[in-house]
């Protein structure tokens, strides 16, 4: 029986130990919390602009779609992981190419 890793094309998940140590890092962050798509994608892409390659932009959501959808909107400009937080707040990680 397939796992719904072979069947969807989600990010990497981070630890928690290794997504403070990410957002401690952080150039920007933007709180996205309240947000529905498609305005965290169009902010990601605004955001990775500002930012030169190897730069980190994290994103906080509330939106479990925009964990999946802003990975995908920017796939060719950042490598994408997320955390999935216990307190239905997630970060989406994503390093400027």
């Amino acid at each position: 029986m397939p796992s719904i890793d072979d069947v969807t094309n989600t990010p990497d998940e981070l630890s928690e130990k290794e997504a403070d140590t990410l957002l401690e890092e952080a150039d920007l962050v933007q709180d996205m919390r309240g947000e529905v798509c498609p305005y965290p994608q169009v902010e990601a892409k605004k955001g990775l602009q500002t930012l030169s390659a190897g730069e980190l932009l994290v994103q906080e959501t509330d939106h479990v779609p925009s964990t999946e959808n802003v990975p995908k909107a920017v796939e060719n400009d950042a490598e994408a992981s997320v955390w999935r937080g216990s307190d239905a707040i997630d970060r989406i990680y994503l390093r400027k190419r």
